[in-house]
């Protein structure tokens, strides 16, 4: 049986009264993407996240940023892969090596492939950007297979070059 299991990227506040090197630099808050424990939903769309502390976060106080599901896989260092991971793997087509790196979404982010596959990757770099493919093709080389990323924590990544 498949592990479903969400993380949230989170807006958290410093904690001032425990004096903090985060406040002590001037910061009040930071983002952090966390492990979801329990989600609540308002009329089928997520409202808020907790955390295995019982902290709670929502889009309402804009405490919650972004939520993305784990798709079952994982890369060659077992570390899992989630939506939004940017992934690297290679290819030893018979002649040479080939290096491919690409994003995982969740299918219905796409009108070409919706419906047809739960998780694809979209290809980064001048050749490949844009073009589509399932999660699959890549996890076939599980044994290069590495998470490097992600498109939360670093946006820069789906900026053009």
């Amino acid at each position: 049986m498949r592990d479903i299991k969400f993380q949230a990227l989170v807006v958290k506040h410093a904690l001032r009264n425990l004096g903090s090197n985060v406040h002590r630099a001037g910061i009040d808050s930071y983002e952090e993407i966390i492990d979801v424990h329990d989600i609540s939903f308002d009329n089928g769309k997520i409202d808020c996240v907790s955390d295995k502390d019982g902290d709670e976060y929502s889009f309402a106080d804009k405490s919650l940023k972004a939520v993305r599901q784990y798709t079952g896989l994982k890369d060659k260092n077992d570390k899992k892969i989630y939506e939004g991971d940017a992934i690297f793997w290679e290819i030893d087509n018979g002649v040479g090596i080939e290096s491919y790196s690409a994003v995982v979404y969740y299918s219905e982010n796409t009108e070409k492939y919706k419906g047809m596959y739960k998780w694809i990757v979209v290809y980064l770099g001048d050749f490949h950007r844009g073009e589509f493919d399932e999660l699959r093709t890549p996890s076939r080389y599980k044994d290069s297979l590495q998470v490097f990323g992600n498109i939360y924590e670093s946006p820069e990544l789906l900026t053009e070059k």
